[in-house]
């Protein structure tokens, strides 16, 4: 089986990965691992990969990078979110580059000193990694290994886990869906979008991936009762929602009216030919909770909207409601951005 570009789709992931490491927690919808120590606490971690933009393309040009959506900086903030999702404290990342035959020594430089740069900003340490070139790879290609940690006397760790969405729980979204694949589309079509709209508008969407970072509502989420939380990244709000519910093992119920989408959002993906709802969604977060209405209020009191989209069921349907139109979600397909 030929596979296309992006994420291994979920029924080869379950057969040919899952299947051989067996139950060391990786697994569906689980944005990280648990490993508890006899002290206090637990040690977090997860993996994200990427092919990069370098510093010296200043994180824009993406029409001549197929497979490049993300700088150093967004890959480092998509494993410090995925910690946050986990209920940990982001600490530490280690970076290991394959970079082409032919690389300036300056691009190296550039891609280390925004990576220097986000986990100052996000005060994490580097503490590791490793450099090589290799004939192997075509463009720059990172590796980062994200390490966090949950206090017990803080957090309730025992509670906060992926799989603890439970029925009737309520679904949660923070900020909007489709952010992060909207800059990345945006970006790569930019002059095609600016003849049809307004300068404006073009540049608001191309700079959505400043609203990346989930940290802040993942704090605010643990601190009023939330029970699991997932990071919505590639695969869109469709594949994460999915991957939210396989994870756990259950069922949800989501209002498609309800699911947040910024205006910038729906012209870029009309104009593209993309689906939002299958478009990368890193900077909303998905989480369940007993009392939704509770947990939004406190999220947007702290100025993140947020809105309670739908319940988490018994059974093993995962079903949109659109009016009085009923659909069954699929599995994860292609993210959306792979096309736009």
């Amino acid at each position: 089986m030929i596979m296309k570009t992006g994420k291994v789709p979920e029924n080869v992931l379950k057969r040919s990965v899952l299947r051989q490491i067996g139950g060391n927690g990786a697994g569906i919808g689980k944005d990280c691992a648990f490993f508890p120590f006899a002290g206090e606490g637990k040690l977090v971690s997860c993996m994200q990969e990427a092919v990069v933009l370098s510093g010296e393309h200043g994180g824009g040009d993406v029409r001549s990078h197929a497979e490049a959506f993300m700088t150093m900086s967004d890959l480092i903030q998509k494993c410090a979110n995925n910690l946050a999702a986990g209920g940990a404290r982001p600490a530490a990342v280690m970076i290991t580059l394959l970079l082409p035959e032919d690389t300036q020594e300056s691009m190296l430089r550039g891609l280390m000193e925004e990576a220097a740069g986000k986990c100052r900003e996000l005060d994490m340490e580097i503490a590791g990694g490793q450099s090589r070139i290799t004939g192997a790879a075509a463009e720059p290609v990172a590796v980062v290994t994200g390490i966090g940690k949950i206090y017990e006397n803080e957090w309730n760790n025992d509670r906060i886990l992926p799989g603890k969405a439970a029925p009737g729980q309520d679904i949660v979204l923070s900020k909007w869906i489709g952010l992060q694949g909207t800059a990345v589309v945006a970006r790569r079509n930019l002059e095609k979008l600016l003849v049809r709209y307004p300068a404006y508008l073009v540049e608001e969407a191309a700079g959505f991936d400043r609203y990346l970072s989930v940290l802040p509502e993942a704090e605010i989420a643990v601190k009023n009762g939330v029970c699991a939380m997932h990071d919505a990244s590639e695969g869109g709000i469709a594949g994460a929602l999915w991957e939210f519910a396989e994870g756990a093992g259950v069922g949800l119920t989501v209002e498609m009216r309800k699911l947040p989408l910024r205006q910038e959002t729906v012209e870029v993906c009309e104009c593209c030919n993309v689906n939002p709802y299958e478009l990368m969604s890193g900077g909303c977060l998905i989480m369940a909770c007993r009392d939704g209405l509770g947990l939004a209020g406190a999220l947007e009191a702290e100025g993140i909207p947020a809105a309670v989209v739908g319940k988490v069921t018994d059974s093993r349907d995962r079903i949109l409601v659109n009016g009085d139109e009923i659909r069954y979600m699929n599995r994860p397909e292609r993210d959306g951005v792979y096309n736009g």
